[in-house]
């Protein structure tokens, strides 16, 4: 069995196996993956992210599906990374998304699919996709889509992991005021109503542009009606996100990726301070506080300046 560093010059070769094996390493946290992702990282930084969102049946495959091959004409090689539901039976990935798109890879090496199961990520994308997407870029794609669901919360994961974010709605969707709430017009760079042959596009498509029009934004985000399966207004789409692209300028898109990196880093920050908070003896210790806060003897308050100060962190001033 191979160790992790020994994928590396077969991947700087750009070899798909090696690429493959490389994201699973990432993907499940195996040994060596950050090690790995320190090599990787200096080849990283010259992709554009195209996040795409959206809630379950909005047609967000169907328009990645489209999308491509206007890429692909450009002689642009595309990764994906479609963040699936988890598999409540295996916890990995329903592939749904990766069998609708095999066409797009039969016969264009230009063109890689990777499923990641999402493990109850709120924002609908895995803790690992950030990581995944920079191993994608180390590999030096031009284009990388990542595909996630809408779950009804502030999709913060996608609005941090991409350049230009695609909001997928269709007519069937219900009150816009609804996803408004859902922190969509927030993070959305471009509206898509998709499926927009079917009844009432044009009203939900006034609703929407009318709710948008209460927002102060320096970017006005475009709706563009498509119907993905006929391949109507894809063209369109595609000008929005390029339109959006040069909005940014190079000055925007630095911006956006040194909040991305920041956040990013804080998000890695904490999830090792939780590991290091949550190990067997702070488990225990936790356990015989929660039966002194029962007791009102001491505040839950009291109790994490506790278990804080054992990692080596007093109260801030």
């Amino acid at each position: 069995m191979n160790a992790p560093h020994d994928w590396l010059q077969r991947f700087h070769e750009r070899d798909p196996i090696a690429l493959a094996k490389i994201i699973t390493i990432v993907e499940n946290r195996q040994p060596g993956y950050q090690e790995l992702l320190d090599a990787l990282y200096p080849r990283t930084g010259n992709a554009y992210r195209i996040g795409i969102t959206g809630p379950p049946g909005a047609g967000k495959s169907s328009l990645v599906n489209s999308l491509v091959p206007l890429y692909r004409a450009e002689v642009k090689t595309v990764a994906i990374l479609a963040c699936d539901p988890t598999s409540p039976f295996s916890g990995g990935a329903l592939l749904g998304d990766r069998i609708r798109m095999q066409d797009l890879v039969a016969n264009d090496d230009g063109v890689f699919i990777r499923s990641m199961a999402t493990r109850g990520s709120l924002g609908g994308l895995a803790q690992a996709a950030q990581e995944v997407a920079l191993v994608l870029e180390a590999f030096g794609f031009d284009l990388i889509l990542l595909e996630t669901i809408g779950v009804g919360q502030v999709e913060i994961d996608i609005a941090q992991a991409a350049d230009s974010v695609v909001v997928v709605l269709v007519p069937q969707s219900g009150d816009v005021i609804q996803a408004m709430k859902a922190g969509l017009m927030e993070i959305a760079d471009i509206f898509c109503i998709n499926k927009a042959d079917q009844g009432e596009a044009d009203i939900f498509y006034r609703n929407l542009q009318a709710m948008l029009s209460l927002a102060m934004r320096d970017w006005f985000p475009p709706i563009v009606q498509t119907v993905a399966t006929a391949n109507q207004g894809i063209e369109k789409l595609k000008e929005a996100i390029e339109k959006h692209r040069a909005f940014l300028g190079e000055e925007g898109l630095r911006a956006r990726r040194r909040a991305r990196l920041r956040a990013f880093i804080q998000e890695l920050i904490e999830q090792e301070l939780r590991v290091r908070l949550w190990d067997g003896s702070r488990l225990r210790d936790l356990e015989e506080q929660l039966e002194r806060v029962w007791e009102k003897t001491v505040s839950p308050h009291q109790v994490a300046r506790h278990l804080l100060k054992q990692l080596g962190i007093s109260r801030a001033a």
